[in-house]
């Protein structure tokens, strides 16, 4: 990496764009950062999913100091204990797909980002009241198995959160503590098993600074977009980049 300097100003200008679209709704941090890292080829999808968990904690971290409200701790209760169970799964699947089934490993990550990029602009109703916790249960293992696969954990809860009858500040906090939660269980396994590489532990550190700074000028100065603009946006940047690594 150090001889190419023009590949990881890219790669820093992608961190920069996910954490901003990440301060601003509360998720796709992951999901952005690894369809533009896989659709330009500026790092394996190991290394760039290893990399999303370190800088989605960083920005978890950086979010809650700027802001300093609590997180809705009892409603996430069951979706945070039924994640930080699947993140363990997810993260043997991807030692044994890294290893044996790579090129099926982006084909994968290809396909869940065209889905994710589906259900951002699917319409869906409201409920009118908040879910059972078996709901909550449910998506928080289905998240936790992306997280642990792909390090991006956010579809199947940001689907179930933005449909219960919450203000959009707690759905955001909810989403982050939840993010930070399965982050830190998935880098101590991936630690403790097939271990991250020299060149994931640099990108890491020259991340950190670019999130902390993009956060903290997102929350000070954030932009007159409303949500129903970002988010086709943002399913739009995902739909391409997904087709992309699948065709490729």
């Amino acid at each position: 990496m150090l001889q190419a300097p023009a590949t990881t100003l890219y790669f820093l200008l992608c961190v920069a764009v996910a954490t901003y679209v990440q301060t601003l709704t509360g998720f796709a941090f992951g999901l952005v950062l690894l369809s533009l890292v896989a659709t330009f080829k500026l790092a394996s999808v190991a290394d760039a999913a290893n990399t999303a968990s370190v800088l989605t904690l960083v920005n978890a971290l950086a979010f809650f100091r700027t802001e300093r409200q609590a997180p809705p701790w009892r409603q996430m209760r069951p979706a945070l204990i039924t994640s930080l169970l699947t993140v363990m799964l997810g993260v043997l699947m991807l030692g044994w797909m890294h290893d044996h089934a790579a090129s099926w490993l982006e084909t994968a990550l290809g396909i869940v980002i065209v889905l994710c990029a589906v259900s951002l602009v699917a319409r869906r109703q409201q409920a009118e009241h908040v879910g059972p916790p078996r709901g909550f249960a449910m998506a928080g293992a289905l998240s936790g198995l992306m997280g642990g696969l792909f390090g991006t954990s956010g579809p199947p809860i940001v689907f179930y959160l933005y449909r219960q009858p919450l203000a959009t500040d707690v759905v955001r906090r909810a989403l982050l503590v939840m993010f930070a939660s399965n982050a830190s269980l998935r880098l101590l396994l991936v630690v403790l098993s097939i271990g991250m590489s020299a060149h994931a532990l640099l990108l890491c550190l020259l991340s950190v600074p670019i999130v902390q700074l993009t956060t903290r000028l997102t929350l000070k100065a954030p932009p007159p977009v409303p949500p129903g603009v970002m988010r086709p946006l943002v399913a739009t940047l995902l739909a391409l980049s997904g087709a992309a690594m699948i065709f490729r």
